[in-house]
Parts: C-alpha cells; sequence; structure tokens
C-alpha cells in the first residue's frame, strides 16, 4: 500500500526530515516503512496500519515546527510511542505558559496523567526517576496559572542536601551556596518565561524560589507551591512543608524515592507522606516510570540498568 502526503512548506523541509534526513530515517527504523521525499510531497509505502501511523507522526511533526517549536530526534520518538499506546493523548492535556505563547503538552500517558492529577487536587504528590518531567510540569502549571491570574504567586523549594554535601562547605555567602541546589528551578522557568519579566517576578516576590528551611513559620494564600527533591525530607521537614498550603492555593511534591541522599537509616518524609496521606480526597498522588522519560534516549537505557543492578 502507498500513500502521499503533501507538505506545508518546501521551506522548512529540512527542519521537518532532520539533519541528514535523521527523523526520515527514525520513521523507517521505529514504523517499518519506506518513506520517499519528492519537493513538497512525501510518498510513504508499507501495511495500511504503519502507513497510518507515519501520515499521523508526520502530521504532529509539522504542528510542532508550525508553533515555532525546534523539532528532535526524541521529539520523534515521543510521537511514535504515543501512537503506539494505542489513542492519542488528550490535547486538552497542553499547558499554555508565558514565553512566545509556548504550549507545552504531555509526551507520555503518565505525563498525561500527572497534569490531570495537579489540576484537579489542591495536594499532589510526584515521585519518579529523572528525566520525566515531574519538575519542569509542575512549573509549567504554575506559570499558566499565574498567567491566567488564578494565583497571585509562585513557590519553589528544595532542600539543600545533595549527595552528602553540607552547605557551610561550600564557598560564597548564603546566596551562592544555595543557588546550585536551586539552579534546576530557574533553568525550568527560563524555559517559559521573558528573563526580563522573569527578574521582574522575583524582584516583586511574584515568584520565590529558596531553601525548604526558609518556608517556616509561613502560610502561603493564592500560590502553587513547588517542593522539588522532596525525597530528601526528613519527616518534620515534609510536615512542615504541607502544613503551609493556604487558601486558594495548590502544593505539589515531586522526587526520586530511589535517589535519597539522607542519612542512613533516616527515612524519607515524602515516602512516610505518600504512605499517610495518599486516601485522602483532595490528595492525588502520581507514579512516573522509565517510560515516561524525556531527556535524550540513553537516560531511559540508564535508569533501566541501574535499577536491575539493584535488583541482582
Amino acid at each position: 500500500m502507498e500513500t502521499t502526503i503533501q507538505l506545508d512548506s518546501t521551506d522548512r523541509q529540512l527542519e521537518l526530515f532532520g539533519p541528514g534526513d535523521k527523523y526520515l530515517r527514525i520513521l523507517r527504523q521505529k514504523l517499518g516503512v519506506q518513506i520517499t521525499a519528492r519537493q513538497n510531497k512525501l510518498t510513504i509505502t508499507g501495511n495500511e496500519k504503519d502507513i497510518n501511523k507515519a501520515v499521523d507522526v508526520v502530521e504532529k511533526m509539522q504542528k510542532q515546527i508550525q508553533k515555532g517549536r525546534p523539532l528532535t530526534g526524541e521529539d520523534v520518538d515521543a510521537f511514535i510511542r504515543r501512537r503506539d499506546s494505542g489513542r492519542p493523548l488528550d490535547s486538552t492535556g497542553a499547558i499554555a505558559v508565558f514565553s512566545h505563547g509556548k504550549v507545552i503538552e504531555p509526551s507520555t500517558r503518565g505525563q498525561e496523567k500527572y497534569i490531570q492529577t495537579m489540576t484537579a487536587n489542591d495536594l499532589t504528590f510526584c515521585i519518579g526517576p529523572a528525566g520525566t518531567g515531574k519538575t519542569y510540569l509542575a512549573v509549567a502549571i504554575a506559570v499558566s496559572m499565574l498567567k491566567k491570574r488564578q494565583i497571585r504567586r509562585i513557590v519553589l523549594a528544595r532542600p539543600a542536601v545533595e549527595a552528602g554535601e553540607k552547605l557551610g562547605f561550600l564557598p560564597g555567602d548564603l546566596q551562592a551556596k544555595v543557588n546550585p541546589y536551586l539552579r534546576p528551578l530557574f533553568d525550568a522557568l527560563e524555559d517559559m518565561m521573558d528573563f526580563t519579566q522573569m527578574k521582574k517576578f522575583m524582584e516583586l516576590d511574584i515568584i520565590e524560589i529558596i531553601p525548604l528551611a526558609f518556608m517556616r513559620g509561613r502560610t502561603l494564600n493564592e500560590a502553587v507551591i513547588i517542593c522539588d527533591e522532596a525525597q530528601n525530607t526528613s519527616a518534620l521537614q515534609m510536615l512542615m512543608v504541607l502544613t503551609r498550603l493556604g487558601h486558594g492555593s495548590k502544593m505539589i511534591i515531586t522526587g526520586d524515592i530511589t535517589q535519597i541522599d539522607l542519612e542512613r537509616g533516616q527515612k524519607s518524609g515524602m515516602v512516610e507522606a505518600i504512605e499517610t496521606l495518599r486516601r485522602i480526597k483532595g490528595i492525588g498522588c502520581v507514579e512516573l516510570n522509565r517510560t515516561d522519560i524525556v531527556r535524550h534516549k540513553l537516560v531511559q537505557k540508564i535508569v533501566q540498568a541501574y535499577k536491575k543492578k539493584t535488583k541482582s
């Protein structure tokens, strides 16, 4: 069987095909079809089921380019995984954020569930390995709600516990000491907002990025509070964070419980909180896994390899 797709623009074929036709090769290898490009047309040959998959993936690739978003090999892989899951992801899962009208969409079924859970609940726990978008999607929800004036501020916090290091051993003043811990939160924000606007919001305390200890004694109303790397909280720290939730606020707790850097024998406050609270109405809990990893394709393989090593 054979079908032909009319491409939207010959000017953007390099973006669509990828460097050295890399993206077309991915489609051929993953979907088992033959693809020939002539002028502004793609001819796809194969069985009907595989052709339909290829047509659907190419349409999604073109739409991403039309939105002004760069297309990568990882994006093409994600489009194929979505198609293989049996039904398209719910487009209502898209999150509108500030920067240039950018739209962030879930790339996997797990991410779709995560967005739905954050939207439906005032408190959400999300656990999962590196690269699954736990922090990124939480920040996207927060920025979207700020844009829509559904909240007045965003508070992003992390415990300053990493690989056994203590703040006192790092050089510089307090800001210099905590910046490395908070950098992933800055990175997510910078991808969604104009830098000048982000800086202004931070100066006005509309956006606050702080170490976890700085939340003590506060009540946070009309805010989205995100506690990142929460697997490294103690039970008391987690209780302190959870009780900061004020009126009109939403809280998202994220972490990877396979990478706990607490002292040996100390139980993670996040693990304890999930065990204690997960059946309470209004509290959602999502567990992402290696199939939800959307970073470089090697990250998924790395996570799986270490998981196998731990079991053996």
